[in-house]
């Protein structure tokens, strides 16, 4: 949550921020605010009025100041503090000498707030600000702007990415990271070909400054698409020193540190809507393309799976008595089905936690325990928390991620790319396709290993899987007859969703789904569990979604439906074409294709679900990609 952006050294720096706060908007659009070194003084904007933020403050920086070459940008989602335009990024402290921007939360802000408050005027709500006027206080004894936020940050307690800027240092932007993503990269310019500087070179190398004016930094790399094609990321306690076409980085006590170099996989056609009226649109119409990459390459001549990057060794895999799957949101709901395959394929007991519960609940780990964490962006604070949790307990890391390079993913002992490209929309589309396939794939590769599955086995799901591509093809076709569908329920307030099996799972999905894009009162269930409390809440005009495919337990969900039909609710099924028994109890049907596996009809059965969500926000004109109150990446707990 939140975006930062950061640049010294460049021409036009003003636009750079403001392009890069764009893209960083699905971290938070609450508010958003620039600073500028404008000669000896800094120059800041910033404004709090929600999804329209950024273009109100493209209209505050019309009078910018010419000729910056330095400055520092935030988007921000609101933790500590309402969304003001007094508690936007950046902060400054009592001098207006200092411009701060900052991602995460200090814990111990009452502590400090008390102690600042007795000297320092405190202007805003927020946690942020105080480290402004910590770093202004470590300014009082003479010191360098790095040995100041240094100083400072040894009082924090809690998560942060912070980027400094003090009109006493013209063109430097001093940086630091703990738990909160950061990244920093040298540029070429506006002007210039994305860079690929520093591959095989040391940053703190002065010779890699050569011809490259720019210094940049951001919170993902997104923010940084079309101007470098190498970044290094900040790891916990360390600090950087940007100044123009040149990096330095130390660990907060000042020791020199080489941060491993890494490759920008996406280009800037990847995060453009190419065409498209909005991303989730594009999103979902990417997800055939998803899953077929993510698929690619994985089935070995000799008919054994491989995934990513393997730490784990094999003996050991053989070895894990339990399964542990650990995410949130969209990624929780995938974990839910992976439960399925991997028990069914494996026979390993498999549990799977909210990431946010995990480490409160004591949890039972021992060496011979695969935890899987799962992360579209690699550095969901709740879920890298409980990955490092689960470390410390001697258990094998395993992490599905969309992001190469991410936290979790450097600090895991094997990785599977889901390989969806880069997703802008909030709610998760094409990457939650990827995080199903990507795990039916480590089941069959445990069932493989293990020796649970025939190779012909394998083999055969693994093909009924590439054919997924092809069915999600086939049903982004039907879209037009979702938003038909969708007119007709277009007035009801009041969703049920049901499910049975790994139906539950999509159902859960589907739900989500609604809440998050078009504010309708959504919930989710088992559909056994309704009769045991909520169909109390049934009355007509309530409208019941239910996935009703021909899985096991398609009988016993049917029967379920009539028990909601029968007290006056509107039902809408998922079924599976030409299932005309399905069809006499719906007053209206989803048709999806069959997949060659039970197990894999998550994969298709929550595409309708997708666009369901979709047309209903349409149709009450909202804006899909940026819902209220939510961001894309959870870095906060």
């Amino acid at each position: 949550m939140c975006g930062i952006i950061g640049s010294t050294g460049s021409d036009g720096t003003i636009d750079l921020l403001l392009e890069g706060i764009g893209r960083l908007e699905y971290r938070g659009y609450d508010s958003a605010g620039v600073a500028l070194q404008a000669g000896d003084h800094l120059w800041r904007a910033r404004v709090a009025d929600g999804t329209r933020s950024l273009d109100t403050l493209r209209k505050l920086t019309s009078d910018s100041p010419d000729g910056s070459r330095a400055g520092i940008g935030h988007t921000r989602w609101a933790t500590h503090g309402k969304p003001t335009d007094s508690n936007a990024h950046p902060h400054m402290d009592c001098t207006g000498q200092i411009a701060l921007v900052h991602n995460g939360i200090i814990d111990n802000w009452r502590a400090l707030a008390e102690r600042l408050g007795v000297t320092h005027e405190i202007s805003s709500e927020t946690d942020s600000e105080l480290l402004a006027h910590l770093i202004e206080d470590e300014l009082t004894s003479g010191c360098s702007l790095v040995q100041a936020v240094s100083g400072a940050l040894r009082y924090v307690e809690g998560s942060f990415a912070v980027a400094v800027l003090w009109a006493q240092e013209p063109g430097t932007i001093v940086a630091a990271s703990r738990l909160s993503p950061l990244v920093v990269a040298l540029g070429s310019g506006s002007d210039g070909e994305p860079t690929d500087v520093g591959a095989d070179r040391s940053l703190n190398d002065k010779s890699v400054s050569v011809s490259l004016p720019e210094a940049l930094l951001a919170s993902d790399t997104s923010a940084l698409l079309g101007r470098v094609r190498t970044y290094w990321a900040l790891e916990d306690d360390e600090i950087a020193v940007l100044r123009p076409g040149s990096i330095q980085v130390t660990t907060l006590s000042g020791e020199a540190v080489e941060p491993v170099a890494r490759r920008v996989e996406w280009d800037m056609n990847s995060a453009q809507k190419g065409g498209y009226e909005d991303f989730m649109s594009k999103e979902m119409h990417e997800q055939p393309r998803a899953v077929a990459d993510t698929l690619l390459d994985r089935l070995m001549p000799d008919g054994s799976l491989t995934l990513d990057e393997m730490r784990i060794t094999e003996d050991e895999l053989r070895d894990v008595d339990k399964v542990v799957i650990v995410a949130c949101g969209s990624s929780f709901h995938a974990g839910l089905v992976a439960k399925y395959a991997i028990e069914h394929w494996t026979r390993l007991p498999t549990e799977v936690d909210i990431a946010s519960e995990f480490r409160y609940r004591d949890p039972i780990l021992d060496s011979h325990t695969l935890v899987v964490g799962i992360s579209q962006s690699g550095e969901t604070i709740d879920t890298l928390q409980a990955m490092k949790e689960a470390g410390k307990l001697r258990a094998k890391v395993l992490v599905i991620s969309n992001v190469v390079d991410s936290s979790m993913t450097r600090k895991a002992n094997g990785v599977l790319y889901t390989r969806a490209g880069p997703e802008i929309g909030v709610a998760a589309t094409k990457t939650h396709l990827s995080q199903l396939v990507a795990l039916e794939i480590l089941a069959l590769y445990l069932a493989r290993l293990r020796g649970t599955l025939y190779p012909a086995e394998a083999h055969r799901l693994f093909e009924d899987l590439s054919r997924l591509p092809d069915l999600i093809s086939t049903t982004l076709d039907r879209a037009q007859a979702v938003s038909d569908v969708a007119e007709t329920y277009s007035e009801i307030r009041d969703f049920f969703y049901l499910g049975r099996h790994v139906g539950y799972p999509v159902a859960m999905e589907g739900a989500l789904k609604l809440k998050e894009i078009s504010y309708l009162r959504a919930e989710a269930y088992p559909a056994g569990e309704l009769k045991h409390g909520p169909i109390a809440l049934l009355e007509p005009g309530t409208a019941v979604v239910a996935v009703a495919t021909r899985t096991r337990m398609q009988g016993k969900l049917l029967s379920n439906v009539e028990e909601v039909r029968s007290r006056g609710a509107r039902v809408l099924l998922v079924a599976n074409d030409g299932d005309e028994v399905a069809a006499a109890v719906a007053d209206d049907v989803l048709w999806v294709p069959k997949t060659g596996h039970e197990l894999f009809s998550p994969v298709i059965d929550v595409i309708p679900l997708q666009f369901l969500a979709y047309y209903l926000a349409k149709k009450h004109g909202l804006d899909v990609d940026r819902p209220r109150n939510l961001a894309k990446t959870v870095t906060v707990e």
